[in-house]
């Protein structure tokens, strides 16, 4: 196949985008046959019986943007809060103190900062009662602490990573809404000092070995948690994102090799500064201590007494999420993207199958298989059906090219490293890959590719899924394994949407695909997720000035989407300076939990108590339907 040049470009004649019809589009009929992505039916057979179908799959009108403080919902639906920031798990827990003068004890037994992706558990046998995952991504320091500033001492460091990690809790069916279980035996917080398992090929590598831990088995903490990934067999899967921002140096001459350059710690770190305070995040004195974060941390939520796992086999970058699916042959798929500009997407297939009948027998699963990075050729520029194809490039040691030669001594190198090993084999470098979910309809895989100002730049060419130079707005990329199997090698590949803004950039690329409208417009897709009905659920973390660019976008948002016809229509605008992120379904799909992180990040907010001189607390929201049906239907 043609793969991508390094200096094609394209122009709005021959931007890849989305017609009114669907790529590879499939119906209800395959949703049997298959667990996200393994035996599916037969292309021709999908797009015959789609062919016939009929009925409205978004069952509400799109909302104008909004500026206000608030959370806007179309006619008929209602949210309230279901836990906040600083809430205690244990009613004999301290309570939220907006002082900012609480203790680091007290934050590690409390709800964390910024919640992100989460993930919903039904109890077996109790429909009214479920276990919920969620991650908690960082904290702002104007909030957290008194004065306002970066952590001032190794208390406050301390605090820091108390108020980041995971919080799982219970929830429960009561009075006729879903309530926080505040004295829950399973209700618990894993943060940045927890005790953390090291598993898988990386697992007791020279690389992950520190003074503290002479195995490079045992590592303190998971941090900078964005989002998530749920198994078949009842674990969580959470990401680990940002590390890098964590560490700094002492030595403000230190020379960093090619590992740490690529992952971009910095001597002066970025804006976290822990490594004053800490030695652990100073990279003068414990180097290796970079290499033991990066990873994707498997949580058992139903054993609160468990040890997280931190899955090495996944490799190490800057993962977004962990979307699941299973093959033909019944072995598990994990699809991961790099959060970074110029990065890549990732798939994991293992080498066992699932065992759906024992679910403790999966546990190491994810400690043997092989990871993939993907590479998309440059499309056929058809504005009318855009398409193109890909191929997955295996990274193991000893092949592609991935020798002692090229700096990789063997396997755990290669996944420590996997950022370097992906360039060698010359993967594509994508518009900064953030969540990716598998369709329960028909399989295909829909990837947020959020911005990239750097596109054009930087050994970054212009074409293919990446259509745009200088890419403020960002698109959804969207591809199907050959044969509908998840294990295939080869795929095909479109943009479901080009985001833009098209009462700025009328006729222009920025102004976006055809299915882009003033009614519907946004920046910077972030989050995504399917419900049972196969609507898509788009969430934003993009620029909300209102201005320029983004005149007429509003706050960040959270959209609804027909993969079938590629129509979108605005469901919810969240209040000044969030980021909409993190979803979950109830399992009658009558309640959404939504995730509303960082409101007032830069000040303007007092989301979500609206108290006076308040503080803006991240928080879970729950969405219902006013007569109590299915959301979005």
């Amino acid at each position: 196949m043609k793969l991508l040049e390094e200096n094609q470009s394209t122009d709005l004649e021959n931007m890849v985008g989305l017609t009114r019809r669907g790529f590879i589009s499939a119906g209800a009929l395959c949703g049997a046959a298959m667990f996200l992505g393994g035996n599916l039916l037969s292309r021709s057979t999908i797009a015959a019986s789609v062919s016939a179908a009929s009925g409205t799959l978004l069952g509400f009108d799109s909302i104008p943007a909004a500026t206000a403080d608030s959370i806007s919902l179309p006619p008929g639906y209602k949210s309230s809060v279901l836990i906040s920031w600083g809430q205690p798990l244990h009613s004999d827990g301290p309570g939220f103190d907006a002082s900012g003068k609480g203790s680091a004890e007290a934050q590690e037994v409390q709800f964390g900062d910024n919640n992100d992706g989460m993930s919903l558990f039904p109890m077996p046998g109790k429909p009214d009662r479920a276990l919920m995952a969620i991650n908690n991504e960082y904290t702002n320091y104007r909030y957290l602490f008194d004065h306002g500033k970066d952590p001032q001492s190794a208390e406050e460091v301390r605090k820091a990573l108390a108020s980041e990690g995971v919080s799982v809790i219970e929830v429960q069916h009561k009075d006729g809404k879903w309530q926080f279980v505040q004295d829950s035996k399973y209700n618990r917080r894993i943060h940045g000092n927890t005790p953390i398992n090291l598993s898988g090929p990386a697992a007791g590598h020279d690389w992950l070995k520190t003074a503290a831990d002479s195995t490079g088995k045992k590592v303190l903490g998971t941090f900078q948690n964005c989002a998530n990934g749920k198994t078949p067999w009842g674990t969580y899967l959470t990401c680990e994102e940002n590390f890098t921002d964590c560490f700094g140096s002492s030595d403000a001459e230190q020379k960093f090799d090619a590992g740490i350059k690529r992952y971009g710690a910095v001597v002066a770190s970025k804006e976290i500064n822990w490594h004053h305070h800490d030695p652990r995040f100073d990279l003068a004195k414990n180097p290796n201590e970079l290499n033991r974060h990066g990873w994707v941390v498997e949580i058992d939520p139903f054993d609160p007494k468990s040890t997280p796992v931190k899955r090495t086999a996944l490799g190490r970058f800057k993962h977004e999420n962990a979307a699941l699916a299973e093959t033909k042959g019944g072995r598990a798929v994990v699809y991961m993207g790099d959060d970074e500009r110029g990065e890549f997407i990732y798939k994991f297939i293992s080498r066992d199958k699932i065992n759906h009948n024992d679910p403790k027998a999966n546990r190491d699963l994810l400690d043997h298989g092989t990871l993939y990075v993907a590479r998309f050729d440059n499309g056929d520029g058809n504005p009318d059906r855009p398409k193109g194809k890909g191929e997955w490039i295996e990274l193991t040691h000893g092949k592609n090219g991935l020798d002692a030669a090229a700096g990789f001594a063997n396997q755990a190198e290669v996944l420590i490293h996997a950022r370097l090993a992906a360039s060698v084999v010359n993967a594509t470098r994508m518009d900064r890959p953030e969540w990716i979910v598998v369709s329960p309809k028909d399989g295909q895989v829909y990837c947020t590719l959020t911005n990239n100002a750097k596109r054009g730049d930087d050994g970054q060419p212009v074409g293919g899924p990446n259509p745009r130079a200088k890419n403020q707005y960002g698109q959804i990329l969207r591809w199907a394994e050959n044969e509908g199997n998840a294990s295939a090698m080869e795929f095909d590949w479109d943009l479901f949407v080009v985001a833009g803004n098209p009462t700025v950039h009328s006729g222009k690329p920025q102004g976006g695909s055809s299915n882009i409208n003033a009614q519907n417009m946004f920046n910077s897709p972030d989050g995504l997720s399917f419900d049972q009905a196969g609507r898509l659920w788009i969430q934003t973390d993009g620029d909300s000035t209102n201005k320029g660019d983004f005149a007429g976008m509003g706050n960040n948002q959270m959209l609804c989407a027909d993969p079938q016809s590629g129509e979108i229509r605005r469901f919810m605008v969240g209040p000044i300076g969030c980021e909409v992120t993190g979803i979950s379904f109830a399992p009658d799909y009558k309640t959404l939990f939504i995730g509303i992180q960082h409101p007032g990040e830069n000040g303007g907010s007092t989301f979500p108590e609206h108290l006076p001189d308040g503080k803006p607390r991240s928080s879970v929201m729950v969405i219902t339907r006013e007569d109590g049906g299915v959301i979005g239907a």
